[in-house]
């Protein structure tokens, strides 16, 4: 008997069993984004045609295995198998086999073919997406990441990037041998080790877009756009908010609108990307997939453009996916729309005319912070 059919007979149809919930599958979750996720999960519900059933509850027997929205990528197939999760159409996010492939470390190839290498590591995929991404090197040894970093300064300066850091956060530029060990003695050897640690060109005059797609019930919306930034409770510059346009369809889609050359290499190199994660880590499936792409300057005063990570779980700008996704639902005919999600900290902060609150509070991580998102017209699409 399949899992998905198990206690079910054939009269009962499965969206009658079924549904939909959230799986809280992080370290830590803050209560804001707890809420969130489960008031984008009843929209996912709603779209789906099943019922919201709150958060999985590991001690309780489903009667079909639940749609299930996690907070966080879903590592490992055992994991996966016993949740019931066998293809994207089970979940909104996505399942790796390895802990490093959900992670930043596949972007870049190894330092040299006897490099050190985690179990199911694809030498493949640096060669499908050559072009597509920085230049740079993954390290999973101090050894072999002083090499990379040595042969990448040649070139200029050369940023350490943290594989499991988020939002930039410990990162480091280096500009000399010496700078470049003083920031390799500091990493944590069995961190390495397990997840490694990417090496990359640095690049001056940044714009960052992110691209993606998502497919929910058989209907597939793929979008561009760009990250707001702003200060949240205490000053600081947190991320704010995404700025997508949205189609109806795939990537191809996409690249039928009428966009800038720039945004348009961004998609290109997205979907290479893509592509090749599907081709070389066939255990890896998602519904939900979204890349961050830099465009900037080199130490060498060349224009470069790559992506630089991979997100295949619920995030910051899923709101505006569910929303759009919602739109193409409501009218056939709908080609593209523009969506939006908000951040917005402090109590004194004005919700936008048409957008829909998620989330409006206190919050004992943040303090008080709302979380809405709006849905526009795209205008000729």
């Amino acid at each position: 008997m399949e899992p998905s059919t198990k206690m079910m007979n054939a009269q009962t149809p499965q969206s009658s069993r079924r549904v939909v919930l959230t799986y809280p599958n992080r370290p830590r979750e803050p209560q804001h984004e707890k809420m969130v996720h489960a008031a984008l999960a009843e929209r996912l519900a709603a779209l789906l045609g099943l019922s919201f059933g709150g958060e999985y509850d590991p001690a309780r027997r489903y009667d079909a295995h639940p749609y299930l929205v996690p907070s966080g990528t879903v590592v490992g197939l055992r994991e996966a198998q016993e949740l019931g999760l066998n293809e994207e159409g089970d979940l909104f996010g996505g399942v790796v086999p390895q802990a490093f492939v959900e992670t930043k470390a596949i972007t870049h190839p190894l330092v040299r073919p006897d490099a050190v290498a985690p179990v199911g590591w694809s030498r493949d995929f640096s060669t499908q997406v050559k072009g597509s991404v920085l230049a740079g090197y993954s390290a999973f040894s101090l050894e072999d990441a002083r090499d990379a970093g040595r042969r990448l300064l040649h070139e200029g300066p050369v940023r350490i990037k943290p594989v499991r850091a988020t939002g930039g956060r410990g990162q480091q530029r280096v500009d000399d041998s010496d700078s470049l060990d003083q920031a390799l003695f500091a990493l944590d050897e069995r961190e390495l080790a397990r997840y490694g640690v990417v090496l990359e060109a640095h690049l001056d005059r940044v714009t960052t877009f992110s691209v993606g797609q998502v497919r929910i019930g058989g209907r597939l919306a793929s979008y561009y756009g760009t990250q707001r930034l702003t200060q949240d409770n205490a000053g600081n510059e947190v991320y704010g908010g995404s700025d997508l346009v949205v189609v109806n369809g795939d990537f191809e889609a996409l690249l039928a609108l009428d966009l800038p050359e720039t945004t348009r290499l961004a998609v290109s190199q997205a979907q290479v990307y893509d592509e090749a994660a599907s081709a070389c880590y066939r255990q890896f499936f998602a519904s939900r997939r979204n890349y961050d792409i830099a465009q900037g300057i080199d130490g060498r005063g060349q224009p470069r453009s790559g992506v630089l990570e991979q997100s295949w779980r619920i995030g910051g700008a899923s709101s505006a996916e569910i929303a759009a996704l919602e739109a193409f639902a409501r009218g056939a005919s709908v080609r593209a729309v523009k969506a939006s999600s908000l951040e917005l900290y402090g109590a004194q902060q004005q919700v936008p005319d048409g957008a829909q609150v998620l989330f409006r509070d206190e919050d004992a991580d943040v303090g008080f912070i709302t979380k809405c998102v709006m849905v526009e017209d795209y205008g000729n699409a």
